[in-house]
């Protein structure tokens, strides 16, 4: 309530309009850079073979030889072409059935669900030679639903289902038919998704609870379904998904911009109603096309053009995939519109609406992949829902949440999905590395993978780098607070929505109807250009034959041919041409924008909406002071897994092999306890947070925690046994002796009484237990003999004299557990 009035305070005040003009000015200068920038990169890379002397004038016969085979090219092209449109039309007399490299079989039909989608649960079978083992966690493949056809998870073998077989894992697959169920709503989507989760970890009761993998639109689906169930899965990985659709940078990432810059979401609407109640995802694929024009007019199909002989093969796969887009119901693409692009709820945030879905509900780990040569997703879109959900280090720790990111240097959108090169080095090391994921402490970390040398063992190796909050924005930091221009859209959505709603849908939805709607999206360009190249067009009667005698007398010209050279300098001109196109209209894009909303933020007098650095300092320190409450709780595995934080302060957090020896010495000291994982992960949590907010206090509230001395002799010695160096250098770990020092147990080696003369006592001020839970503590000094050689490495200790406490736990009898405090919130 009080940070609402604080905003709401805020946003009485009035913008400064020389901001805006400042902020303009800005942009201007940035793009001006880019664009030009870009221009001189590209230039210096087309002249290059000008540079180096590899353009050189052709001899006649080089002429013969480039004009035999440019003329075989392009017959060869042209068929391809035609075959691609006749592969199109086949796919959809068959019904459009689902692209998959894989042999499947139908677990649960989404027809047969009370309320029926058009999703379905498949098994992957594994082709000859592969061993899945049923014990192996499970891995469940969502299918993103995006506009494009479906299949993209597994179209081809170097695909994730192909990794996920290759591991030895049960593989499953969500797939969706073209057409959705009537009625079909995106709440039933995701009832259907928990129900196949369900089905898999029932077929797998001996095994971990199931890793689901989500690409782009199932990505963030997923991340709602974990947030509402978060219960079934044991691992979330998501692939280019945008969980917060706001976030970018200026001068990149044009596309979040789209949705102001057409009046927000009333375009999906006009969509729906042409469609007679159904999007055309035809729409959704053309816009994603229109981002890139050099590769989707020129660079793909020069690139089957060069080399017609070897791409044909790969350019007709993608393509019968990504060539029959399918349909979505009006709820479902007006509540995506709506909510996720132009509302941002999913991610939500200090003063920002929320449709509901809390992620910090989600109990496993969370894997985040994401690229910055991605144009749909950028690494913000993908990781900036971590700072909107966990506004400091301290709230994710003592929220208990492990997340991990992965950044690719320079892959596409698509590429996330369907590279065959990262499906064989980062899905594959993903899917190796879940176990250690597993084992993760709680905290951000960055997953890195190196390459190591051509002839080791194994082509990479995987580390996990701790990572903070302000790490994931790096070095570029964003200029001004841009959710006060997207919250103004988000208005004027709503404003042109109703207007919609009111005067034009209800004539519209009467004048279209099933036919009118199926002929409006046929006459799409995007398949008027695969039907004129197909076996339908009469004027290429001639192109079959010919193209079968091109094949038999195929004569390519050699690569020494300096034409080829010529003609990569051309096509390398028409694409700078097009990016150069494309930079001027993002960089104009992106002033109008601005300039649009940034005046129309400044005549409604809203200030920045946001204080992020503000909240997570209130947020910490009322969380620090909450936790002193808990620093003399707890006894044996409290204080055993303490004092391992508390050793390895200066070196890395525990893997997974510390982890299990730990479990299995907690064991053998509390024989009548049973250490559950989800009690140890909780205990882990805690005490990482107690030394990380509280170092001294921590150290010094040991002897609260540990009265007996018999039971500071077990915690010490199950510590010597987990970290069997400090019994050899222990003497020189200053930590290690002052542990002993103050739960008055000998160092190993030496003895507390030794002869006078031997070691000088030194004072050690423990607080005195008070059964008040904050009151002033007066020190307890207890003289003890320490050896002179161990007695100088050990800093003096005068804990402050006011400190808070509060009053111990008590012990419980023997054979009866502790009782713990719930843990802070």
């Amino acid at each position: 309530m009080g940070q609402e009035v604080n905003i709401a305070l805020q946003d009485e005040e009035r913008s400064d309009p020389a901001g805006l003009f400042e902020h303009l000015n800005h942009l201007q200068r940035l793009n001006t850079h880019n664009v030009l920038d870009a221009v001189q990169k590209r230039q210096a890379k087309t002249f290059a073979p000008l540079s180096l002397g590899q353009l050189r004038l052709p001899t006649p016969a080089d002429w013969q030889e480039y004009f035999t085979d440019l003329g075989q090219r392009s017959v060869l092209f042209w068929d391809t072409l035609r075959q691609r449109g006749d592969n199109t039309l086949a796919h959809e007399r068959a019904g459009y059935p689902l692209l998959l490299k894989f042999n499947h079989e139908t677990l649960v039909a989404g027809e047969d669900l009370p309320r029926t989608v058009n999703y379905s649960l498949l098994r992957i079978l594994g082709g000859p030679g592969q061993q899945i083992d049923s014990k192996k966690q499970p891995v469940i493949i969502i299918d993103p639903r995006g506009g494009h056809g479906s299949g993209i998870g597994g179209f081809k073998q170097d695909s994730v289902i192909g990794e996920s077989l290759r591991a030895g894992h049960p593989t499953y697959f969500i797939a969706f038919s073209h057409s959705p169920r009537p009625g079909q709503t995106l709440a039933d989507i995701t009832d259907a998704q928990a129900r196949f989760i369900e089905v898999v970890s029932t077929r797998h009761p001996d095994s971990a609870k199931p890793v689901v993998i989500g690409n782009c639109q199932a990505g963030w689906a997923l991340m709602g379904l974990a947030a509402t169930r978060p219960e079934l899965p044991g691992l979330i990985i998501v692939n280019g998904a945008p969980l917060s659709y706001w976030a970018g940078v200026n001068g990149r990432n044009p596309m979040r911009y789209t949705g102001g810059l057409l009046g927000g979401g009333w375009m999906a609407r006009l969509g729906s109603d042409l469609g007679n109640d159904r999007f055309d995802g035809t729409w959704l694929v053309s816009n994603f096309e229109n981002l890139d024009p050099a590769n989707t007019y020129w660079d793909k199909y020069y690139h089957l053009f060069s080399e017609v002989d070897s791409e044909a093969a790969r350019f007709l796969d993608f393509e019968r995939w990504w060539g029959s887009p399918t349909l979505l119901n009006s709820e479902e693409i007006e509540m995506i519109v709506d909510d996720l692009f132009i509302g941002n709820q999913l991610s939500g945030g200090l003063g920002r609406k929320s449709s509901g879905l809390d992620l910090k509900l989600i109990e496993v780990p969370v894997v985040v992949f994401c690229s910055y040569g991605d144009n749909i997703t950028s690494p913000q879109q993908a990781l900036d829902w971590i700072t909107d959900v966990y506004p400091s280090d301290l709230a994710l720790q003592n929220a208990g949440r492990t997340i991990v990111y992965l950044r690719h240097a320079s892959i596409g959108h698509l590429g996330i999905f369907v590279s065959g090169e990262v499906a064989r080095r980062e899905h594959r090391e993903l899917l190796g590395a879940v176990e250690a994921i597993n084992a993760l402490p709680a905290g951000l970390y960055e997953m890195l993978i190196d390459d190591l040398p051509e002839h080791s063992a194994t082509p990479y190796t995987v580390r996990f780098e701790p990572r903070r909050i302000a790490d994931i924005h790096g070095q570029v930091q964003p200029p001004r607070d841009d959710d006060r221009e997207f919250a103004l859209v988000q208005r004027a959505s709503a404003i042109n929505n109703s207007v919609y709603d009111e005067f034009i849908r209800p004539w519209l939805r009467l004048l279209i109807n099933e036919p009118s709607a199926e002929m409006l999206r046929r006459a799409h360009p995007f398949h008027q250009q695969q039907v004129a190249w197909s076996s339908l067009n009469p004027a290429l009667w001639w192109l079959t034959g010919s193209a079968a005698q091109v094949s038999k007398d195929r004569h390519p010209a050699s690569q020494s041919n300096p034409l080829l050279v010529w003609q990569e300098l051309f096509s390398n001109q028409v694409q700078d041409a097009l990016n150069g196109y494309r930079d001027l209209r993002d960089a104009a894009h992106e002033m109008c924008f601005y300039g649009v909303y940034g005046a129309l933020n400044s005549l409604a007098g809203n200030a920045p909406g946001r204080n992020l650095q503000e909240h997570a300092k209130q947020h910490d320190q009322v969380l620090i002071e909450r936790l002193q409450d808990a620093l003399p709780l707890g006894g044996l595995m409290e204080a055993l897994i303490r004092i391992l934080f508390l050793l390895g302060r200066d070196s890395d957090e525990p893997g997974k092999e510390s982890v299990e020896k730990l479990i299995l010495q907690l064991q053998v000291l509390l024989q009548d306890y049973s250490a559950k994982p989800l009690d140890l992960r909780e205990t882990l949590r805690l005490q990482k947070l107690l030394v990380a907010t509280h170092p001294q206090e921590s150290l010094h509230s040991l002897p609260l925690m540990l009265i007996e001395a018999q039971e500071r002799q077990q915690v010490l010695a199950a510590v010597a046994d987990l970290l069997p160096q400090l019994l050899t250098s222990g003497a020189n770990n200053p930590c290690w002796c002052e542990l002993h020092t103050l739960l008055d147990v000998p160092l190993p080696g030496f003895s507390l009484t030794q002869p006078p003369g031997a070691a000088d006592a030194i004072e050690v001020k423990v607080p005195a237990i008070t059964p008040e839970p904050i009151k002033q503590a007066n020190p307890v000094v207890i003289p003890v003999l320490i050896p002179e050689p161990i007695r100088q490495k050990i800093p003096a200790v005068t804990p402050d004299p006011i400190a808070k406490v509060v009053s111990p736990v008590r012990k419980p009898a023997k054979g009866k557990k502790a009782v713990k405090k719930p843990p802070v919130k």
